[in-house]
């Protein structure tokens, strides 16, 4: 998880918006872009080609792809900052959340506090 962090304070560095510290708007809204220009490659990839399996994806197609992710992980890595949560105290709730809800059969269900 030690990566996780690195990563972090690496992007928190090049982070430059208005009042970068104070504002956990702009990395949020970030997210949501950055997120549907995901889905936005994704659906064109079905769409143009039928490809729903990213181990059919051609080299550039996964190249565009991965940038795409690292934007989004670097807004996450920024909102964390910005709420005081490192990236790998973010990834380790997460795993237990999950971890929790497989335990007692709910991963599959709907609702945040199943």
């Amino acid at each position: 998880m030690r990566e996780f962090d690195f990563y972090q304070d690496k992007a928190w560095e090049l982070a430059s918006y208005p009042d970068r510290g104070e504002n956990m708007i702009y990395p949020a809204l970030g997210i949501a872009g950055e997120a549907g220009e995901v889905a936005d490659k994704v659906k064109k990839f079905w769409r143009n080609n039928g490809i729903t399996n990213g181990a059919e994806l051609r080299s550039g197609e996964r190249d565009a792809l991965v940038k795409e992710l690292g934007d989004v992980l670097w807004y996450i890595a920024a909102i964390g900052k910005e709420i005081g949560v490192s990236l790998s105290d973010i990834a380790t709730a997460n795993i237990t959340k999950l971890t929790d809800r497989q335990s007692r059969g709910v991963i599959k269900s709907e609702g945040d506090t199943r």
